[in-house]
């Protein structure tokens, strides 16, 4: 199988990840839509909602996704966040591994009505990376 998340999680492709345990990951996304945009991913591949495993994976990422929230609003630190996730091609899913996006939020800024790229997000994810606690570039 050749899934972007999957190479992200065996190490075959580099992360700043913010948070890891033994059934999910947390990485700084790298097409981010506001500064601190975290993926939440199972270590399990599952394609999306409507898959076999879906529940099960569901399940794996509870934990990460807490941890993950309070880390982006106590650390960056954010107003509050939206939980974004879609599946299959018509929803918006561009990789068919299942996931979570934490997009940390602050009061003011522009609504999420679409997709679009915050340009200046990127330039920083090194050192929002550090302000999370993680290195230059984690490994799974």
């Amino acid at each position: 199988m050749d899934c972007t998340f999957c190479r992200i999680i065996a190490g075959r492709l580099p992360a700043r990840f913010v948070h890891q345990d033994d059934r999910a990951v947390a990485f700084l996304d790298i097409r981010p839509l506001r500064r601190g945009h975290t993926l939440v991913v199972p270590r399990a591949h599952v394609a999306d909602l409507a898959s076999d495993g879906a529940a099960e994976a569901i399940a794996d990422v509870a934990a990460a996704l807490q941890a993950t929230s309070r880390l982006l609003i106590d650390r960056l630190p954010a107003a509050g966040l939206s939980v974004l996730q879609a599946n299959r091609v018509a929803g918006g899913q561009e990789v068919f591994h299942l996931h979570f996006h934490l997009v940390p939020r602050w009061t003011g800024d522009r609504p999420l009505n679409d997709w679009s790229e915050d340009p200046g997000a990127s330039t920083t994810l090194d050192e929002i990376h550090l302000q999370l606690g993680g290195g230059t570039q984690d490994q799974a």
